[in-house]
């Protein structure tokens, strides 16, 4: 080959190459949840010198970026990725979000917590490195709370109800309250056979980072609180930036609350059909839902045995998906359904690690004192968050070297990319004839409806929006929405336990703009195959759509429509 048939050097990717590397070594949690080795033992800076030196390697890698030439199409996409995720982050940093941010879902606190469920446990290194970082966490949130005082004497500062909640999280997490016990301890009671040294190392580190978050959950009750925000509703200014964070494109919020209300609407008209099948002429979606989990065929008992059958379903539906209607790598025909230590309420999956020692997980934390399940509401959940759903999204991703950099297959997520994804897959099995049982049809419409309530919720109460008056429910017509009528509403919409409602609305106050990104996601999921089908035409081929635009890796919504355009 002579130097002129050189291959072009991939000046992006190697800039985004550099900044994992970088990150990771600053970042030790992120590298821990991203699946990147060698940093298993430490924690990150959470002083405010900590959080200014991360923003500074984002600033510098994007300057970088924004200088470098792509080499074709592939490198063309990374590069528009990178630096719109690079944008929207700094925008977030300089707003004083991550350092000021408590919430019942996001917190540095509870960063460090996740960290441990994820972490090897399996030689005594595996170990050594748990201890170690157990050992480190009362530094952390030393200096995270130093963090969060600065920034509140700044004005950066959280709602005062999020802190409060999220220290009765904490509170649970450590045995202090609940029945859950102390995760901590729980985690080490794990060790089994390690030397003596060690098996001391692991209990003394663990009554350390219990007791310094059972006074970090004092710190939010007694210290930060009093300082807190009155109003838990940000404003149009804070959404409008949160939103693009979360979505990768900007979007019209009043049109989306308006198209909000039409979808639940059309929703719900298709679940009473399915009703009528069920229960009868006449029968409300609550009667065919009793009249489905009146049915003991229809139940599960216990913790475990619904583990297992969410395994069981994952498993079937990932070898069914394999070689018809999806290239399914061998590596990643592989994923664990695990009930999570906490009791938060939730469901979340993590993906593999780079070489697929840890696998992909689906997690579900339980909130206390729920013993039954009803598989009906939850198939379209596995397909949610397994195949077709994330695992088969983010483990590709982290499959295909070949067409992504390591940033693009460890480090980017962009909810509204990801979890549109997640629930059009939803959609997509029932249109491959998954979804056949009318009560598991309910149950995928029943989870739709929940995404598109919580468009109107989440938009209504950061807003302050006024409902409208000609809604299709009755619900308040003209009043200016509140917490407390979120609630309301989301208790008339969502068929679930109470404690799982009350901690999604809880969520939405405390995450903004994250919780709709799953129905406006999946809205602009639909509109990209559209315009690509419309584009082909009699050449479209549905298989080789989706394996195009998973190759893409995640991405925010605009550069994912400009990478689409070109096949």
């Amino acid at each position: 080959m002579t130097q002129d048939q050189q291959p072009a050097a991939r000046e992006a990717d190697a800039i985004a190459e550099q900044y994992v590397a970088d990150v990771a070594a600053a970042d030790p949690v992120l590298a821990t949840f991203a699946g990147i080795a060698g940093h298993e033992a430490e924690l990150p800076d959470y002083t405010p010198d900590g959080y200014a030196a991360r923003t500074e390697l984002l600033r510098r890698a994007r300057a970088a970026m924004a200088s470098a030439t792509p080499s074709d199409d592939r490198e063309r996409a990374a590069r528009s990725s990178f630096l719109e995720r690079a944008d929207v982050g700094l925008a977030q940093d300089d707003a004083h979000t991550a350092q000021s941010r408590i919430s019942v879902v996001e917190s540095a606190a509870h960063e460090i917590r996740g960290a441990f469920d994820l972490m090897a446990t399996e030689t005594e290194e595996d170990w050594s490195a748990i201890s170690a970082r157990l050992g480190a966490v009362p530094q952390a949130l030393a200096d995270y709370r130093a963090t969060l005082l600065e920034e509140a004497g700044h004005g950066h500062v959280s709602a005062r109800r999020q802190m409060l909640e999220a220290a009765k999280q904490i509170n649970s997490w450590t045995g202090r309250s609940g029945s859950a016990g102390d995760i901590f301890a729980q985690l080490v009671a794990q060790a089994g056979e390690v030397p003596a040294s060690l098996g001391s190392d692991l209990a003394r580190n663990a009554v350390l980072a219990s007791t310094a978050y059972a006074e970090f959950a004092t710190f939010l009750e007694q210290d930060l609180a009093p300082v807190g925000r009155d109003k838990e509703a940000v404003g149009r200014e804070q959404y409008t930036r949160d939103s693009r964070y979360f979505l990768g494109t900007e979007i019209d919020l009043d049109e989306t609350y308006a198209w909000g209300w039409e979808e639940l609407h059309r929703i719900e008209t298709e679940m009473l059909a399915i009703s009528a099948q069920l229960a009868g002429d006449g029968a409300s979606i609550k009667d065919a839902v009793a009249h489905i989990e009146s049915d003991p065929a229809r139940a599960i008992e216990g913790k475990e045995r619904f583990r297992e059958w969410m395994q069981d379903l994952a498993d079937r539906t990932l070898a069914e998906m394999a070689d018809t209607h999806f290239d399914i790598p061998e590596p990643i025909r592989r994923i664990e359904c695990r009930i999570a230590p906490t009791q938060d309420g939730g469901i979340y999956y993590t993906p593999p690690s780079e070489d697929f020692t840890r696998p992909g997980r689906m997690w579900w934390s339980i909130p206390d004192g729920v013993t039954t399940f009803h598989p009906w509401r939850e198939v379209s959940t596995v397909y949610h968050e397994g195949v077709p759903g994330h695992h088969l999204q983010c483990a590709q991703a982290a499959y295909r070297s070949d067409v992504l950099n390591r940033w693009q297959r460890s480090l980017c997520w962009v909810s509204g990319h990801g979890e549109g994804w997640a629930l059009y897959a939803e959609r997509l099995m029932d249109e491959l004839g998954y979804l056949e049982d009318p009560a598991t049809k309910l149950g995928m419409l029943d989870g739709q409806g929940f995404r598109a309530a919580r468009v109107v919720v989440d938009i209504g109460m950061h807003l302050e929006l006024e409902i409208p008056r000609d809604n299709p429910f009755g619900f308040h017509p003209g009043e200016r929405w509140t917490g407390e009528l979120g609630l309301e509403f989301m208790r008339q919409h969502v068929r679930s336990d109470d404690a799982t409602i009350v901690f999604e609305v809880n969520r939405y106050l405390g995450w903004p703009a994250q919780a709709p990104s799953y129905k406006v996601g999946e809205r602009i999921w639909l509109q990209a195959r559209e315009e690509v089908k419309a584009r082909q035409g009699s050449a479209f081929d549905l298989k080789e759509f989706h394996r195009a635009a998973l190759d893409l890796g995640s991405l925010g919504l605009d550069p994912m429509r400009e990478a689409l355009a070109r096949i």
